[in-house]
């Protein structure tokens, strides 16, 4: 599913946009994982606490060992690519894993554990020295109609049955909907509309999430996810404002793109286009989000990483600074280091230096995903060999 911190920057996840740092990758520089020595592990465990819930920690656990018993996880993990690390490990680092969340008495119990069971692997990052770039990304609710109406205009498209054997390069967003996103009753796409919204950016927004609960007209709730998308790379419209000016690099947020779309709706017909990937949806049944291995991601407890580097559904350790709200409406970033799962992609999540974290669902998870924007480290927790 993946990025709302994508849109203002540049993720797109596989079911998610954020505020990304321009952090390059190095040139190809395997492994993507190294092991993290005895001595300096033992400087990180005192960080690493238990939620004071453990059920959504627990449940985001069983889907990641319902992925593993999967044929599409022995697919995914017969090329991997780190030594040392197999679907089987994975599989019993976690059956160890779910076992010390339900029964240990406090955190200071389950680090003892931890420390002497299991081992650490830190990602490299982007710059070979283990910084990663943090955003976040969420499931938005929106306003939507089953039918088009004067105030509801701007649709959602099913998949063409028929896009597997469209020529390549397929045609861009300009040309399947025009520059004011109006226009997709003229071509390909006709009879394809799924629901029409009546905000041109939040029908842009669900596109770069992936997936989206929309509250009809007639009282109905309904879920749409991912169902394909075009052949062109994901571009950041957030990224091309700041270049043109119109927002200044430290400004790059979700909520700052919002407001000056808000301000200047002329600007949404050139800038919307030059991101010229086109998503597809389909009806889904209502449940969660659902993320690249096919399992619900859960809020606060899945990630998104580039699955050709990372263990796919593999337990992990993120520190990053997480934006929290002040009683004045500010805002304020605590460093947190938090258990999560890796369970999703995203079409800009590449390279060893980037994760997107799933906030959850709704505006205010967006207003949170969207102000995270920030280097952090990434680890992979295993039991030893």
């Amino acid at each position: 599913m993946p990025s709302l911190a994508a849109i203002a920057s540049g993720t797109e996840v596989s079911g998610t946009e954020a505020s990304v740092p321009e952090y390059p990758d190095q040139p190809t520089q395997p492994p993507p994982l190294r092991p993290v020595a005895a001595a300096e592990a033992q400087l990180f465990w005192p960080s690493v606490e238990l939620p004071g819930d453990r059920n959504p920690l627990l449940r985001a656990i069983d889907y990641s060992l319902h992925y593993l018993a999967s044929s599409k996880a022995a697919a995914d993990y017969q090329d991997y690519g780190v030594p040392g690390i197999s679907r089987d490990r994975v599989w019993r680092s976690l059956q160890r894993l779910r076992q010390l969340v339900q029964t240990s008495p406090s955190s200071a119990a389950f680090r003892e554990t931890l420390a002497q069971d299991f081992v650490l692997y830190q990602s490299i990052g982007h710059d070979g020295q283990g910084t990663v770039a943090y955003t976040g990304y969420f499931e938005p609710y929106y306003a939507a109609s089953a039918v088009p109406t004067p105030q509801y205009r701007y649709p959602l498209y099913r998949r063409p049955s028929d896009l597997d054997r469209w020529t390549s390069p397929h045609p861009t967003r300009q040309d399947l909907e025009g520059s004011d996103g109006l226009q997709g009753s003229q071509g390909p796409l006709a009879g394809l509309e799924l629901v029409w919204l009546a905000n041109r950016l939040e029908a842009f927004l669900v596109q770069v999430q992936g997936s989206a609960k929309l509250e009809l007209t007639d009282g109905r709730v309904m879920s749409v996810g991912y169902a394909g998308r075009t052949d062109y790379p994901y571009t950041s419209i957030g990224r091309a404002l700041v270049e043109d000016g119109k927002l200044a690099p430290d400004q790059l947020s979700l909520p700052n793109l919002i407001a000056h779309f808000d301000a200047h709706p002329q600007d949404l017909d050139r800038y919307l286009p030059q991101n010229q990937r086109f998503i597809f949806f389909r009806q889904t049944s209502g449940g969660p989000p659902t993320g690249s291995l096919n399992v619900p991601v859960t809020a606060g407890y899945s990630i998104a990483t580039d699955k050709s580097l990372m263990p796919p559904g593999a337990m992990a350790l993120i520190q990053f600074p997480l934006p929290q709200p002040t009683p004045e409406g500010e805002w304020t970033y605590t460093d947190t280091t938090r258990l999560v799962l890796d369970q999703d992609t995203g079409g800009a999540i590449l390279g060893p230096g980037r994760v997107d974290v799933f906030i959850g669902s709704g505006p205010e998870a967006g207003d949170l995903a969207g102000r995270i924007n920030h280097p952090g480290r990434l680890f992979y927790l295993l039991l030893r060999p």
